[in-house]
């Protein structure tokens, strides 16, 4: 099971007098790289969040936002007792400085700094609700990760079947490919040798045979293709190895495109790097 490392997911939760939201975005990155947005007021849960995204998330670049909104349908005014009798006796000072008193309503009270308290929510209960919410919508995003990891992972299937068949119609063409090139080279000796040395000819047409035996690149890329298939199946993050695999599987590929010695074995290495070349586009996305 393979997962995409491009994903959203969002959700919130209600706390007391405040609503708590939480987006996640992930996109691919060659690491873990994780960022924390939040207010000031929620601060003191960063280290559990970033704890626990690391813990569900192992590859790709997460942005994590938290924010709130407070209730005001059943919200309370506190007010600051203390404070109002300060500024209250502040006032009578200055009154009494002045030639008139100055008027002042309640309302312009309640409107001078620290007057008015906002209600404290339990720090413990509201960050227990705040890695809840988180935990749901990294479950919503692993979903989603899995949903289009499971979509790429067909699509890289595919084009294993196809990088097999070119691999197979390549093992059927070389022993033509190496037919046509020894018969080419003794019609060549044979227009400007009248009695060739046949011994010397054998060693020289061994020689080529050997340069342009294609075998190992072959069987090497079969077993790419194996162990791509097999590592679609496993439960870890495989991002990384999938993509050592696609570097020595275009070596494999270059190769075989040099060693080609006619136009459909050149076109078979061709559209082998082609195949591969999307796959490696695709897995770039793969936790």
């Amino acid at each position: 099971m393979i997962k995409s490392m491009t994903a959203f997911a969002d959700g919130e939760i209600t706390v007391e007098n405040l609503t708590v939201q939480c987006e996640l975005r992930s996109v691919n990155h060659r690491y873990s790289d994780v960022s924390v947005k939040l207010p000031e007021r929620l601060r003191f849960v960063e280290a559990d969040v970033r704890r626990l995204i690391a813990d569900k998330l192992k590859r790709g670049k997460i942005e994590c936002s938290l924010s709130y909104k407070k209730q005001t349908g059943n919200q309370e005014f506190a007010v600051n007792d203390e404070m109002v009798e300060k500024l209250l006796q502040a006032t009578g000072r200055i009154e009494a400085l002045m030639q008139a008193p100055q008027s002042f309503s309640a309302l312009d009270v309640l409107a001078f700094p620290g007057v008015q308290q906002e209600t404290e929510t339990d720090k413990e209960a509201l960050r227990a609700s705040i890695i809840g919410l988180l935990d749901a919508t990294l479950e919503k995003m692993l979903a989603n990760r899995v949903r289009e990891g499971a979509q790429l992972a067909v699509l890289i299937s595919d084009r294993c079947q196809k990088i097999a068949q070119l691999v197979d119609s390549a093992r059927l063409r070389m022993p033509e490919v190496l037919l046509a090139v020894r018969n080419k080279l003794i019609s060549r000796i044979e227009e400007v040798v009248a009695e060739p040395n046949q011994d010397r000819l054998e060693q020289e047409l061994v020689l080529l045979a050997q340069k342009l035996d294609v075998d190992e690149e072959l069987d090497r890329l079969q077993t790419h293709v194996i162990e791509v298939q097999r590592a679609l199946a496993q439960a870890e993050p495989i991002g990384r190895r999938l993509d050592f695999l696609m570097q020595e599987m275009n070596r494999e590929a270059n190769t075989l495109g040099s060693k080609a010695a006619d136009r459909e074995m050149t076109q078979i290495s061709i559209d082998l790097k082609v195949l591969i070349e999307q796959m490696r586009e695709q897995i770039q996305n793969i936790e």
